[in-house]
């Protein structure tokens, strides 16, 4: 498909290929685990054996790589943990790494508990806060900033570009987790990041059914080729069925993203007059702390998550999640269904997550039944 087309009609047709042989305009899901070889012994096909590579996989990488501007192309995983875990292992020993304090909580971990067993060192700090962001960064010792924008489930915003100055200028490079942001909201490498990361289990596959996880890469460098070693070595690859099902869901991408985030805006504003929230987190709105900066690099919204904080603590809170009929109590986000859940008692000690928040995932149901669930949860909550 021509480069000139927009990601939307890139994304609904998944680059336009056609099944060359039965002329079907959905691709065909690709299984195979071996391949034969040419007489000369060699492979002229390209492939050699499933773990490090599938012909479907490469197609969905190819759709999600014209979507984030990817030049040196996309990398599918396992899981989000999978990619991102494996841009670490790409560094070397001794390397340090500054990474956003709030952050999604089973990176936040690996990286407390085991990046040292990888020789690394790492400093956390409110990436929000540029002057914290640029103090935090060692000059020829820190070999990666990693940010998160928007933050899970505080919504904070860091300013991407201003990021990958500060990173640049030390000799680092700049990874972004952009899951609740997705490629239509915000393109991290046209805002000068090196590395895009997604759990693309979430918005990008958008029907719950898939784990996936997913980078794109700005320059095809040394580094990029140190993280294909790591998938190919680890066999961190996505199966075909789970590409196969990813595609698919990349092809409503666009049309979903537009319902979820005025979905999303729709309720940040409703909810604010709710004489039970305390405060809604939403970076949408004029009051946010970061506000204005994501006016300036995202597009077309401000994306699906938002969080409130409900008046009464924790106990309120977990009782107004208790209470919710529409709204399912369940982990992960970014899909069709609006999901709730009380994330301190799931991160556990140490999480920088009030105890009085609830996070928000907003689907594809009515706004007024959205917000008629939450409103009657959090009456029953509080009588």
């Amino acid at each position: 498909m021509k480069p000139t087309v927009s990601p939307q009609t890139a994304a609904a047709q998944a680059l336009g290929k056609i099944d060359p042989v039965p002329k079907g305009v959905v691709p065909p899901l690709h299984l195979a685990t071996t391949y034969i070889r040419d007489p000369d012994n060699g492979y002229s096909n390209g492939f050699v054996y499933g773990r490090p590579d599938n012909e479907t996989t490469r197609e969905c990488e190819a759709v999600l790589a014209r979507l984030e501007k990817a030049e040196a192309g996309a990398l599918l995983f396992g899981s989000g943990s999978a990619a991102a875990t494996a841009v670490f292992q790409a560094l070397s020993p001794g390397d340090h790494v500054v990474a956003s304090k709030v952050m999604y909580w089973a990176l936040r971990n690996w990286l407390m508990t085991e990046a040292a067993r990888w020789g690394l060192s790492v400093t956390f700090v409110e990436s929000d806060d540029l002057s914290a962001l640029r103090a935090a960064v060692q000059p020829g010792k820190t070999k990666l900033v990693w940010i998160e924008t928007p933050s899970n489930p505080l919504w904070t915003i860091t300013d991407i570009a201003a990021a990958a100055e500060i990173a640049h200028a030390a000799g680092a490079r700049l990874a972004v987790d952009s899951t609740c942001a997705s490629p239509v909201h915000t393109t991290p490498l046209t805002l000068g990041a090196d590395i895009v990361m997604h759990s693309a289990t979430k918005v990008l596959n958008g029907h719950s059914d898939v784990v996936a996880g997913a980078l794109c890469a700005r320059q095809d460098d040394d580094f990029w080729n140190a993280i294909k070693t790591v998938r190919r070595g680890q066999g961190g690859i996505l199966g075909p069925f789970e590409a196969y099902l990813l595609m698919r869901g990349m092809r409503t991408l666009f049309v979903r993203q537009e319902r979820q985030s005025a979905s999303a805006m729709a309720l940040a504003e409703r909810l604010q007059a709710h004489p039970h929230v305390a405060q809604v987190l939403y970076p949408g709105l004029p009051q946010h702390p970061g506000h204005d900066v994501a006016a300036r690099q995202m597009t077309d919204g401000f994306g699906y998550m938002l969080s409130v904080r409900v008046r009464g603590g924790e106990g309120a809170a977990i009782a107004t999640a208790a209470q919710v009929e529409i709204y399912k109590r369940a982990t992960s986000l970014g899909g069709v269904e609006s999901l709730i859940e009380h994330r301190a008692s799931i991160e556990g000690a140490g999480s920088p997550c009030p105890t009085d928040l609830l996070r928000l995932s907003t689907g594809l149901e009515t706004v007024d039944d959205l917000y008629d669930d939450l409103d009657r949860a959090l009456t029953l909550a509080h009588r």
